[in-house]
């Protein structure tokens, strides 16, 4: 698998309960961090790694997502009357020329290994890329999935992205076992679905990025159910680790899981202090804040 991925999926049709009431009405995946959603991160990544076409498995209910990539004609009306037009230009194009944007729709929930196998007919026969906008990856280089695609295409293996985590935290993460880990790679051997700390074979966490042979659709489609009746990736991986070579990647930056109520928050301040214009006002206000707090010194 020397090919260099050109297509992305965005799991998308999850319901986002965590965040309910705000996910009522508005998908996890639109939640803003400073004035962008998560899901235009993720995409921007996609892109960044050379992906020109994004697959987005999404559910029959939710269309902000399709609607954020669709034009909105009298909102760009309004902005190009009122001489606004740094900002009718992002709404106009949040993908740039040559990127399509394909929507699927998992008309049941059943699995993340299910939604994937949802974009089989647009992924067709070459490796691909899965994101999962929840797990959002700031770095000031190279974007993690650029870090994973070039590794792939240098490899010839599927990459998936791991970071080093607690090891009272494995039960809440795909764990894998590699060797000749070195650098920042190594091949796995064995991948165990949340193990409990005394079982994990290492403390080498999965989380969403994925760069994938084209032999994981006939994987899943052969996939025994888990609990809840779903298609687990992580079981068909598993099966591909047999067949052919899997790395584990450790990629440059920091991940905050946007899933959680912290992760939201931790990555909202990274990307407020990082900003531009922000930078500064942020600071002050997060000073002031503590200060209010009566913390004045921090460990």
């Amino acid at each position: 698998m020397s090919k260099r991925i050109r297509k992305a999926v965005f799991p998308v049709a999850g319901l986002g309960t965590r965040f309910l009431p705000a996910t009522k009405t508005v998908p996890k995946e639109m939640l803003p961090i400073i004035d962008r959603p998560l899901i235009q991160y993720a995409v921007d990544e996609a892109i960044e790694a050379g992906c020109d076409t994004l697959v987005f498995v999404t559910n029959r209910y939710k269309h902000a997502v399709a609607d954020y990539f669709d034009k909105a004609y009298e909102l760009e009306d309004k902005l190009e009357r009122a001489g606004k037009f740094e900002q009718l230009e992002m709404v106009r194009n949040p993908l740039p020329k040559g990127v399509r944007a394909v929507f699927v729709t998992q008309t049941e929930a059943l699995g993340l290994g299910h939604a994937v196998l949802c974009a089989k007919p647009v992924i067709g026969d070459e490796p691909f890329a899965v994101i999962l906008p929840d797990d959002l990856i700031w770095n000031r280089g190279a974007g993690a999935l650029t870090q994973m695609a070039d590794a792939a295409e240098t490899s010839g293996a599927s990459v998936i992205a791991v970071q080093d985590v607690a090891r009272e935290h494995t039960g809440s993460y795909g764990i894998v076992a590699t060797e000749d880990f070195a650098e920042r790679q190594g091949r796995i051997r064995a991948i165990v679905e949340k193990p409990k700390p005394a079982d994990a074979p290492s403390t080498l966490a999965v989380v969403g990025r994925y760069v994938l042979s084209p032999r994981i659709f006939a994987l899943l489609e052969t996939t025994t159910p888990g609990s809840g009746g779903e298609i687990q990736l992580t079981d068909a991986i598993a099966r591909l680790l047999a067949e052919e070579a899997v790395n584990a990647y450790r990629f440059q930056g920091t991940r905050f899981d946007c899933g959680t109520h912290i992760g939201l928050i931790g990555a909202t301040i990274r990307y407020a202090l990082d900003h531009e214009k922000l930078s500064a006002a942020a600071q002050g206000l997060m000073s002031e804040a503590l200060r209010e707090m009566g913390v004045t010194e921090l460990e």
